[in-house]
């Protein structure tokens, strides 16, 4: 037993040096931050992007399951379900939400104007309503764009297949970043003398059958990032090797899946880029203050075997001028 004079020679606590001693002994939880993550369905392009997000996070010292609460929802390709997960992580108050592709992006930013909200893989925020210009939004958004120039996309499909007149496109017009990547296309053929010929795939689903209209009225098939056809690429491939037309694309990661060609960015280091973003507004930045970013890391990824199935001849100086040769 303690006697009351050992007591008396001890210094009281006061309520408030109480509370610093308590919350100095939480540590990891005081500085716990929370970041939900949405993409509109998941293929290689946008889960190396939320890749490429938590790996910048862990970078800076943001470690999933210490000192950072990590959530990540798709959507499956549904615009709807886009719109509910937006609304489940605005109730949950996290830091920030990243939300990967066109339709996720609006869904969130159309539904918070005071959470943080990062998009990437956009391809033009402008048009998809994200922000106004390309500048610091002032509001609560901020982002990376995949946007491409598209006269390097239509010099890669000349070096292709040097005689081409008829492009073709699969796309989902309900998609924005696809209604631009197409009217911006069709402007620039006709500058060329080429001309563009459209199929419209408005699920992922009939990727394969949209495909299949274009056989015997395009010379070369060129897909952008559109998320249906990324999704479903295999269907498209499937329908260039049996009728041998060279397909050509902007995602790097399609090349693996059967795609003669991509120039395009690699989507893992677009994912780090955009995880910069984040850090810098889990460390005090206003989304605001940060102008949206576009990559200019382009690569050329070429395979060779899918030239072979699809009639095209892959030259030297093409081969060269590429960082990967899939044999």
């Amino acid at each position: 037993m303690i006697s009351l004079p050992t007591l008396a020679r001890r210094p009281l606590l006061s309520a408030g040096a109480a509370l610093l001693l308590a919350a100095s002994a939480l540590p990891a939880l005081a500085q716990t931050k929370s970041v939900a993550v949405t993409a509109i369905v998941e293929h290689p392009a946008l889960d190396a992007i939320r890749d490429g997000v938590k790996e910048e996070l862990q970078a800076a010292g943001y470690e999933p399951g210490k000192n950072l609460k990590w959530e990540y929802q798709s959507a499956q390709g549904n615009t709807g379900t886009a719109a509910q997960i937006a609304r489940k992580f605005i109730g949950d108050k996290p830091d920030v939400i990243v939300a990967i592709a066109t339709p996720s992006a609006q869904a969130v930013v159309a539904a918070t104007k005071t959470i943080p909200v990062v998009y990437s893989a956009v391809t033009d925020p402008v048009a998809a309503q994200l922000v106004k210009d390309w500048k610091p939004s002032g509001t609560n958004v901020t982002g990376v764009s995949d946007l491409l120039a598209l006269d390097k996309q239509l010099d890669l499909i000349k070096r292709l297949v040097p005689n081409a007149q008829r492009v073709g496109m699969v796309y989902n017009p309900g998609e924005a970043n696809s209604a631009v990547v197409v009217k911006q296309m069709k402007e620039l053929l006709g500058k060329s003398g080429m001309t563009l010929v459209e199929a419209s795939a408005p699920r992922s689903v009939d990727v394969g059958a949209a495909a299949r209209t274009l056989v015997g009225k395009v010379d070369v098939i060129y897909t952008n990032t559109d998320n249906n056809v990324v999704s479903a690429y295999e269907a498209l491939v499937k329908v260039g090797n049996d009728s041998r037309i060279p397909l050509v694309a902007a995602d790097t990661d399609s090349v693996k899946r059967g795609a003669v060609a991509a120039l395009g960015v690699d989507y893992r280091d677009l994912g780090r880029q955009t995880g910069r973003q984040v850090v810098r507004i889990l460390k005090g930045e206003a989304p605001g203050s940060i102008a949206s970013e576009t990559s200019s890391k382009l690569e050329l990824v070429l395979n060779a075997a899918a030239a072979a199935k699809q009639g095209v001849t892959l030259s030297p100086e093409l081969r060269q001028s590429a960082k990967t040769v899939l044999e």
